[in-house]
């Protein structure tokens, strides 16, 4: 049946241990023929008192006999039995001792019973750690992984092959290097070096463990590590246990993503900002690959048609990836049938876990598909991005390679951030659509490229808002006066969107009507308030407490200057905005330090005009806000850039708003606020083409004014315009004869792109136009006027008024 060594463990800590276990032989009738030292320590008994008796009758009570003679016989049928006995002591208690009884075969076919027993605490202590240790190895559910002292692998359990799909012999005699995937062997091999060689464990490190056995499986473990060494120190390895947390990772990465989408998508109010935000995030901890698709109308800000499915135009891929069939900026088919048509059709995800890829999905020619199969594309999640019940486009998601296929949980993720994705990217589109009708409407309103005007050459930049808060309420405009004047204005309202827009419409028109009356600067700012103490007042009485409707008008400023190229005379007036700066053609230039005023609508406080004369080919600069705010609000630093951009007077004017708008918006900025920059140069009109005469207010005058003319318009070669001017000026100074109470007549006489004629006296009664009856002697002078001239008009000053007409020059 076997040899005596065979019931003796090798182990120090098994009780059954050689020199621990207590051992006795018995013959074939139970009668004790050997006897051991230890058993003596054990029970008390010595040798000569118990060889040749029997061992029932020796060391088992009356009371025990039943369980002693049942063990016997399940000995005697097996040939060998294990288990605890009661014992009785030499000085009478009973012991309770575990036993092991193997059947030993004699030469001559005699049959001995050798016992090794030791005392029952010991042995069912051995035998729980024996079943800790067993069950480590074949029952837990916690990996468990020894390494020796030279950090190969020693023994694995059961839990580590069943969740690595590696036998768990393959690893043993090997380091993990050979049997994990290169990025994860690194920090593994780390881990038992460091434990092995500080003695410090580790506890709950989390890790990758992906095996080279299935490279594309993921796998992310809990590792907890401690060295091993035995009662004298002698280091013996490292074990380390292994949980295999794949699951809770993925639900942690999954929430994680779902934060980051929270935090990252929708920081701008661009829409393809906004689809590039999403491609990113969902490339960062769910797909190798991400597209996304809008529909055309979306991505101008314009709401898609009901029932819209293509043709989507590729807004965002990420990452970059030159083998994908479509790039960024192509328009992407939609084939009946596809995973992304049918997402639109349907509103849901569509989740393709074993994808292989189909040319009908996309239509792609030939050469599209040879290149996509490149990319080893094998799963695919197509969610459709709806908001407020608009199909906006799709979110294409792709995993390759070595990556494990999607599953429903991944398509449940992808459709949270999605959904909150499609809002953002919505938000974006109604914000574009307002922006651009905003645009749209401002622009409209802004003056048209200036024609060339006598009194100034002009060049002019402006640059919407591209900010959240949308285009603001900045404006100039070029308007020409009579007497070849010419009025250059800037103004900004607070406030941005539509309001603002609409307001800078109104406050714009208000202007060249206001410009049209040729009114003093500091009247037409004062009267400009007045427009916009009403509108506000009229707005406060139809806001229903929208106060920022109210704010598009109450907070807004304007320059108004007029230039007079005969005298070279500048008058400016301004209220609230910044102060125009001024470059003569000797290089000297300043900023104007003309009286600021309060901004409009204030109301009751006055405004002042501030009069230079302009040497010929000065710059006149005048400019919003936005333009000196840009680079981080540093005015100083903005107005000395405008200094030495100002400082080349004879560059051309297009060089100068181009080194201006270098000098001052930085080239990746995005103006949050409008900026509006308008630079003239003054022109001087020539002596030769301005003819004025003194006329005494007598009858006389009239005549005198036909001889003068005549003989002017003859220098000028203008005799085509002879008899019609002739009878204008005669008409003009007959008026002045009449109804000026005293002082002279002027008659001035202007050759620019046409022909002037102005005729100023002291009155300041208004000439009217009015249709004489037939039996009327007089009245008809102004109405032969205004039929014989382009343009007439009248024009006030301090000291009389000017009745101006122009007429068109002959063409050449």
């Amino acid at each position: 049946m076997g040899t005596p060594s065979m019931l003796f463990s090798e182990s120090p800590e098994d009780p059954f241990a050689l020199g621990r276990g207590a051992s006795a032989v018995l013959d074939d009738h139970g009668t004790v023929v050997g006897w051991s030292v230890r058993a003596q320590e054990l029970l008390g008994y010595p040798a000569k008192e118990v060889i040749g008796r029997a061992w029932q009758d020796l060391l088992i009570d009356a009371r025990d006999l039943p369980v002693a003679r049942a063990a016997a016989a399940d000995a005697m049928s097996t040939g060998g039995w294990f288990g605890v006995l009661p014992i009785r002591h030499r000085d009478g208690r009973r012991v309770e001792m575990g036993f092991r009884a193997r059947a030993i075969t004699r030469d001559g076919d005699s049959q001995e019973w050798l016992l090794v027993g030791a005392p029952a605490a010991e042995v069912i202590a051995w035998q729980r750690d024996r079943a800790l240790l067993d069950g480590l190895y074949y029952r837990s559910p916690i990996g468990l992984v020894v390494h020796s002292p030279e950090r190969t692998v020693i023994r694995v359990n059961r839990a580590v092959e069943k969740a690595s799909g590696v036998p768990a012999g393959d690893p043993v005699g090997r380091r993990p290097g050979e049997f994990l995937v290169d990025e994860d062997a690194g920090p593994a091999e780390e881990r038992v070096r460091h434990v092995l060689e500080t003695g410090e464990p580790l506890i709950f490190t989390e890790q990758s463990a992906r095996t080279r056995h299935d490279p594309g499986r993921e796998r992310m473990v809990s590792v907890s590590a401690f060295r091993m060494e035995d009662s004298s120190g002698r280091v013996l390895g490292v074990a380390e246990t292994i949980e295999d947390v794949t699951d809770r990772h993925r639900a942690q990465r999954r929430l994680t993503l779902l934060n980051e989408a929270s935090a990252r998508i929708g920081t701008s109010l661009d829409v393809t900002q906004t689809a590039r935000e999403l491609a990113e995030v969902a490339v960062h901890g769910l797909a190798d690959y991400c597209s996304v698709d809008l529909l055309k109308p979306v991505t101008v800000g314009d709401e898609p048609p009901p029932g819209a499915v293509g043709p989507l135009l590729r807004v965002a891929l990420s990452p970059p990836e030159r083998r994908v069939p479509f790039q960024e900026g192509e328009v992407v088919p939609v084939f009946p049938g596809s995973p992304q048509a049918r997402a639109l059709a349907e509103r849901r995800p569509i989740l393709d876990g074993l994808l292989s890829l189909r040319p009908e999905w996309y239509a792609m020619d030939r050469r599209r598909i040879e290149i996509a199969m490149g990319l080893g594309v094998h799963s695919l999640i197509v969610v459709p991005l709806v908001a407020r019940g608009l199909v906006l486009g799709v979110v294409s998601l792709w995993r390759a390679r070595h990556s494990e296929p999607f599953e429903d949980d991944d398509a449940a993720v992808a459709q949270e951030f999605s959904s909150r994705a499609a809002v953002c990217i919505d938000n974006a589109r109604r914000f574009t659509q307002q922006q651009s009708a905003a645009l749209t409407l401002q622009r409209s309103l802004l003056p048209s490229a200036a024609s060339d005007l006598p009194a100034v050459e002009v060049a002019c930049r402006y640059l919407p808002a591209s900010g959240e808060p949308g285009i603001g309420g900045d404006w100039f405009d070029v308007i020409p006066l009579s007497g070849a004047r010419v009025a250059l204005v800037v103004g900004d309202v607070v406030g941005h969107g539509i309001h603002a827009a609409a307001s800078m419409g109104r406050l714009r028109a208000a202007v060249r009507t206001l410009a049209s009356l040729d009114l003093e600067p500091d009247e037409v700012v004062a009267r400009l308030d007045d427009l916009v103490s009403l509108l506000a007042t009229e707005l406060e009485a139809n806001a229903d407490g929208n106060q920022s409707v109210v704010e598009q008008v109450l907070g807004a400023t304007c320059l108004y200057a007029v230039y007079d190229p005969v005298s070279r005379h500048c008058s400016l007036a301004r209220a609230g905005h910044p102060a125009p700066m001024v470059s003569t053609p000797d290089g000297q230039v300043t900023v104007l330090d003309l009286p600021a005023g309060p901004p409009l609508g204030l109301g009751g406080l006055p405004f002042e005009t501030y009069d230079l004369d302009l040497p010929e080919g000065s710059l006149l600069a005048l400019y919003t806000n936005g333009l000196l705010e840009a680079r981080n609000g540093d005015i100083d630093a903005a107005l000395e850039h405008l200094h030495e951009c100002l400082a080349h007077s004879a560059d051309p004017l297009d060089s100068t708003c181009h080194a201006v708008v270098e000098a001052l918006l930085p080239t990746d900025y995005l103006p949050t606020d409008d900026v509006a920059l308008l630079i003239a140069r003054t022109r001087v009109l020539p002596p030769q083409n301005v003819a004025s005469w003194q006329l005494p207010l007598e009858a006389t005058a009239a005549a005198r004014a036909r001889e003068l003319t005549t003989a002017i318009l003859a220098e000028w070669g203008l005799t085509e315009l002879a008899f019609t001017t002739e009878l204008v000026a005669s008409e003009l100074v007959t008026n002045a004869y009449r109804y000026a109470a005293d002082g002279p007549v002027t008659l001035r006489l202007i050759r620019t792109q046409c022909l002037i004629c102005e005729v100023s006296d002291t009155s300041h009664t208004s000439p009217h136009l009015r249709r004489a009856l037939t039996t009327d002697e007089g009245g008809r002078g102004l109405f032969l006027v205004a039929q014989l001239t382009e343009r007439w008009g009248t024009r006030y000053a301090h000291d009389g008024k000017t009745v101006w007409t122009e007429q068109p020059l002959p063409r050449a």
